[in-house]
C-alpha cells in the first residue's frame, strides 16, 4: 500500500515551482483535460509508472528522463514523455538541453477527483 499524507491521498508532497523556471512546452489547458485523453495516456504500463514514481518518490519539482532509471532507448523515452504531456498529464520545461517532467498534480484533481490516487495505489506487474 503506497504512503498516504495527512488527508489520506496517496499523493506525494508538491514542491513549489522555483522562481525563474522556463515557461511549459504547449500543454493542454485544464479546461481542455478529456477524461478519454488521460486515460489513453496512462494506458500503457511504462507511463502509469512515470507517472506513479513522480507521484510517490520525486524529491524536487520535476524530474529529467535519467532520473526514473529505465533501460530504454532514448527515442522511446521521448514518446512515452510527450504522449503523457499531450494528454495533459504531466507538465515539461526545457532547461537547456534537458527537458523535465512533473505531474499537473492540481489541475488533474481538480477535473478528476481521485483518479491520482488510483494511478499512486496502482501495483506494477513484476
Amino acid at each position: 500500500m503506497p504512503p498516504t499524507t495527512d488527508t489520506g491521498s496517496t499523493i506525494g508532497k508538491a514542491f513549489p515551482e522555483p522562481a525563474g523556471a522556463p515557461e511549459p512546452l504547449p500543454e493542454p489547458a485544464i479546461e481542455d483535460l478529456r477524461l478519454e485523453t488521460v486515460l489513453a495516456g496512462l494506458s500503457d504500463p511504462l507511463r502509469l509508472t512515470i507517472v506513479r514514481k513522480l507521484l510517490l518518490e520525486s524529491a524536487q519539482f520535476d524530474h529529467p528522463c535519467g532520473w526514473f532509471g529505465f533501460d530504454r532507448p532514448k527515442s522511446s523515452l521521448t514518446h512515452h514523455f510527450k504522449a503523457l504531456r499531450e494528454a495533459g498529464i504531466t507538465r515539461q520545461r526545457q532547461y537547456g538541453l534537458e527537458r523535465r517532467s512533473h505531474v499537473r498534480v492540481d489541475d488533474l484533481n481538480a477535473r478528476f477527483p481521485g483518479l491520482l490516487d488510483l494511478v499512486a495505489a496502482w501495483t506494477p506487474q513484476a
